[in-house]
């Protein structure tokens, strides 16, 4: 069992993860009439009612506010939430907690294996702007990728912005690359069967470490990115349309990354902004998704088509009906959980 993700909700926790369950199982009949009567994005897709009462939510409780507050607070809120939406999964096979030797000190991870042998190995990034979110925020995604993948999963505590600005949870990243690559055989894992995984800022670690490690002997075999954030220096369509009251806002995005890259002057580094390196050819296949009604849509979209035009095999997943985080929402929202064994099943794919 993992001490390091282990945690006691409080009491309005568990209220409200009660009241969270309910709403998940709400009859498909009633969720399809609310569905009729959704907001349509200008790509003519349509929100899903349960991605609706969220992003109405995180508008009016302050304490389902991503940003604009301390940092101490604005974590704490997201361990705090996260806690409410937690399903009841089986039990893994292997809990491990594991410290990596990186270039600023030792990286907390925590490996997850839910059956005697595994497929391959995913090394996952946590999202959270590069602010918050840590193995606590995201245990629950990781546990139900563990049980639909058959694989290993590394979840891997890299260092947070303000106290650690760019480039700390790159050099974190690469670093626990390298760790997963050595220790992999190990733990009965082929080094051709092990992929990069993240979503949101993890999306964009896992799309920076592809890139970083192009020219390593050993490469992933599919780098999964889940509403990655691919270029900080510009603001598509999708930021303006989605600006608010879905959960993620235009000044949530603006706030995280004044935290990661205050020096302006940087935030066109590939490191930073994938999007903008000059090759990317030669990369590890890649599995795109992005959300419909989500800020960071159309960075995402222009990440796939440039990954294709460089002849990168690629897979651009639209889960149209959703907002940002959405693989966090599992216990609420049917479609979200469908998207997640998408996820799940291409990870398992690539590793077989």
């Amino acid at each position: 069992m993992s001490q390091a993700t282990a945690t006691s909700p409080s009491i309005p926790a568990r209220v409200q993860r009660a009241l969270m369950r309910g709403a998940g199982h709400l009859p498909p009949a009633l969720l399809r009439l609310g569905a009729q009567f959704g907001r349509v994005n200008a790509d003519g897709e349509r929100l899903s009612p349960e991605m609706a009462l969220t992003g109405w939510i995180a508008a009016h409780l302050p304490a389902f506010e991503l940003a604009g507050k301390p940092v101490d607070r604005a974590r704490a809120d997201l361990t705090e939430n996260a806690a409410t939406l937690t399903e009841k999964l089986p039990p893994m096979a292997v809990e491990e907690d594991l410290e990596i030797d990186g270039p600023g000190g030792a990286i907390p991870a925590t490996r997850y294996r839910a059956r005697v042998d595994s497929v391959g190995l995913v090394v996952f990034f946590h999202g959270g702007g590069f602010v918050q979110g840590d193995r606590v925020s995201h245990d629950n995604l990781v546990r139900r990728l563990a049980l639909s993948t058959g694989a290993d999963i590394l979840s891997v505590d890299y260092r947070l912005a303000p106290e650690h600005p760019f480039p700390a949870a790159v050099d974190d990243a690469v670093a626990a690359w390298r760790f997963a690559v050595a220790k992999a055989p190990g733990w009965g894992v082929r080094t051709d069967r092990i992929a990069v995984a993240g979503d949101s800022a993890g999306g964009n670690l896992s799309a920076v470490v592809a890139q970083q490690v192009r020219g390593d002997e050993v490469t992933p075999c599919l780098q999964m990115l889940i509403y990655p954030v691919t270029d900080v220096t510009t603001k598509r369509d999708s930021r303006r349309e989605f600006a608010e009251g879905l959960y993620l806002t235009d000044a949530h995005m603006d706030w995280f990354v004044d935290h990661y890259v205050p020096d302006v002057g940087q935030r066109a580094d590939p490191r930073v902004s994938p999007l903008l390196a000059d090759d990317l050819s030669g990369l590890a296949p890649a599995y795109v998704i992005v959300a419909g009604f989500d800020p960071l849509r159309d960075e995402g979209i222009a990440y796939a088509d440039r990954l294709k035009e460089a002849g990168v095999p690629v897979t651009l997943d639209r889960a149209g009906s959703l907002i940002h985080a959405f693989a966090n929402m599992t216990l609420i929202s049917p479609d979200a959980r469908a998207a997640v064994d998408r996820i799940g099943a291409a990870l398992a794919f690539a590793m077989r």
